[in-house]
């Protein structure tokens, strides 16, 4: 049975209780029962048809006998149904009074809708056995799986000359079963805690790559049994130095007061450890750290284990599925990208990610001359970088050792004014403001842009988070529009909170109060909403203290509003969700989707449902949660399918919302010597 019970706006399907006290309201369940169960019948009869015809040959005729009695039986019960159906429908109208009758409505509509819910589950048992039954294991090799970086698959399609690294997902070989971790896996330390040490058994990497790690911040790791702690000085390296030196360059007194000189989000390109984005996060800074991929010993694997925001990803041939004017620095640390190789198409790219008046921070041993002189092969580097960087109207402000900065031009009319014109302004039909893995292009976009305003008169962190009505017409938003968003958001993330607890499968749940608070405000650290639309979750989310950051994608499938979300200082990317994300397995504690279902598998599908789900799993990590949100008939699909990924899985209904439900998820924590 069904009862209904509220809080904060949500209800929940769970089970013994009255349908809102109504005795008609009884009997007509009794009635949508027996409906359901005579249905479930004839699926059985459909089954025991099927087994039959597997008889031998000398029983056919009393096969075929047994399925005319079987066809008489199934139109008799058709009719019967039909004739109580109506006869029901009937009885029900006319015991329907005016004092109750929004009531029963209600209730009636909802049996209606667990109904269709039912029969949508019974479609997919005939359909076969092998939907309904769960999905196996992935073997040992793939608990590090990450498709489209598969590289002797890509070696295998004939790419080389360091391709076979790139992104190639259009040879994907699907993977149809669940990814496990690893054997000694133990869930991650809270943040801030888990920042400065993780389990060395939840990564791929060895003692002889933490020991040998050659970059500056990776060598800011100890090895000390069944951890690897993150230090901020090593010998010969102090972060907090290094980032007061970049921070002097630029003007300031300290990484501090980045805030102050427009700067919120970078983009650390091959990142180390991420060991420079974790120190900025004590200053409200969002560092991205972008890497290729690595079998083992992955800068993104452990970067994400340790709660800062990574992905994978390369300047090698494709242009990142980041919009222009997505980031205020860019910071390469001995990232050993050739950025002087291909006429500088490297440098041209990171001039399309810098907003006006950004700054590339590059540091590298050829920098320092003084300590130690130049050989003529890094002369000619050096002279090619300074050529190249005053070709983009780029201004050298000043180098300091190994470190110099650049700060992009904030004026157009530089371009006009450069001895080169090449490279050359982009086209106004080819400079796309969100290309999504397009080939690198040799013309410096974004001059077109309505968007090209220089970051030290953009609004600063905090404030620019809550966009104003000038910055909103810049993206043809209306104010109205947008606040109710952000209105709504804020109501919704203290709900959804309180639901991230096991105690919501339970057949009587207990709904936190006073006596039993929300779970802690750093329960979850790395969030992946699959359809930001706004970032209103994001928003939300750090409106309410909690200790997140969130990768917000937009499908590519839906409106793009990309632009907008990293224009708030929130963390962004472009993705196609009918291909797997560009990251490790066991990456995020919570996914969320609003209506990404409906978006995808409404009309014109083209992946499946299933597909989606078996993703999320292998980046989910173990005790991850997944909110989807989405009409009411997606989400009793989704429902049933995350049954098969062995999901805990409940339903949960949104007040003064009949259309649409909350599919609450959490994966369970299985382990490998257990299977």
């Amino acid at each position: 049975m069904l009862t209904k019970t509220k809080c904060n706006g949500i209800s929940e399907h769970g089970k013994n209780s009255n349908l809102d006290g109504n005795i008609s309201g009884e009997t007509q369940l009794n009635l949508l029962k027996f409906r359901r169960n005579s249905l479930f019948a004839l699926w059985v009869w459909c089954c025991r048809l099927r087994l039959y015809n597997v008889q031998d040959s000398s029983s056919r005729g009393l096969i075929r006998s047994r399925q005319r009695v079987t066809l008489s039986l199934l139109r008799y019960s058709l009719a019967v149904i039909i004739v109580l159906a109506l006869t029901g429908s009937f009885w029900w109208t006319l015991s329907i009074t005016s004092a109750s009758k929004g009531k029963v409505f209600h209730g009636y509509r909802r049996l209606q809708e667990q109904l269709v819910s039912d029969l949508y589950e019974i479609g997919d048992l005939s359909l076969g056995f092998s939907r309904s039954k769960e999905l196996g294991y992935c073997s040992e090799e793939y608990e590090n799986y990450v498709p489209c970086f598969n590289i002797s698959e890509n070696l295998d399609h004939g790419f080389s000359d360091g391709k076979e690294y790139d992104r190639h997902c259009e040879h994907v070989t699907k993977k149809n079963c669940l990814v496990l971790p690893p054997v000694n896996y133990r869930i991650p330390l809270r943040w801030p805690t888990g920042r400065d040490v993780i389990w060395l058994q939840n990564v791929k990497i060895t003692a002889q790559e933490v020991l040998s790690s050659g970059s500056l911040t990776k060598r800011m790791m100890m090895l000390d049994q069944d951890q690897v702690s993150f230090r901020s000085v090593s010998s010969n390296f102090d972060i907090e130095d290094y980032s007061h030196q970049i921070a002097e360059i630029i003007g300031e007194r300290n990484a501090s007061y980045f805030t102050e000189a427009g700067i919120r989000t970078i983009l650390d390109i091959e990142c180390g450890y991420g060991s420079f984005g974790a120190h900025l996060s004590s200053h409200q800074l969002l560092t991205m750290c972008l890497a290729s991929y690595e079998a083992s010993g992955s800068q993104v694997q452990l970067t994400l284990e340790r709660g800062v925001p990574a992905m994978i990803g390369s300047f090698r041939t494709k242009q990142l599925p980041y919009p222009s004017f997505s980031f205020d620095m860019v910071h390469c640390a001995r990232c050993h990208v050739e950025w002087d190789k291909k006429g500088g198409l490297y440098l041209v790219e990171v001039d399309r990610l810098l907003r006006p008046g950004g700054y590339f921070v590059w540091t590298d041993s050829l920098v320092n001359s003084q300590r130690t002189p130049r050989k003529k092969d890094n002369l000619k580097k050096w002279n090619a970088m300074r050529l190249l960087t005053e070709n983009l109207c780029w201004e050298m402000l000043s180098q300091q050792d190994e470190t110099v900065v650049w700060k992009k031009t904030t004026v157009k009319k530089c371009y006009a004014a450069r001895k080169s014109s090449s490279p050359s302004l982009c086209g106004k039909d080819n400079d796309v403001e969100s290309p999504y893995y397009r080939n690198l292009q040799p013309c410096i976009a974004g001059t077109h842009s309505h968007r090209w305003v220089p970051i030290d008169m953009r609004r600063k962190w905090p404030a620019q988070a809550q966009v104003n009505s000038a910055e909103l017409g810049m993206h043809g938003l209306s104010t109205e529009e947008f606040g109710e968003d952000s209105l709504n958001w804020n109501s919704a993330v203290v709900n959804y909170w309180s639901l991230l607890s096991p105690v919501i499968f339970s057949d009587h749940p207990k709904r936190p109060g006073d006596e039993d608070p929300s779970p802690p405000y750093n329960m979850l650290r790395n969030v992946l909403d699959m359809n930001a639309h706004f970032g209103g979750f994001n928003a939300a989310l750090l409106q309410t203290g909690k200790s997140v950051w969130v990768m917000n994608a937009i499908p590519t499938r839906g409106p793009n509003t990309l632009p907008l979300v990293v224009d708030r200082g929130f963390m962004g990317v472009l993705h196609d969700w009918c291909e797997p994300f560009p990251t490790y397995p066991r990456t995020y504690d919570l996914i969320h989707a609003q209506g990404l279902l409906s978006l995808e598998f409404s009309e014109k599908t083209r992946c499946q449902m299933m597909d989606l789900l078996v993703e999320m799993d292998r980046i989910l990590r173990p005790e991850g949660w997944v909110i989807l949100k989405d009409i009411t008939r997606v989400i009793e699909l989704a429902r049933s399918l995350a049954t098969h990924l062995k999901w805990d899985a409940r339903i949960i209904e949104i007040e003064n919302n009949s259309h649409e439900r909350l599919l609450i998820c959490q994966k369970p924590f299985l382990k490998q010597q257990s299977i």
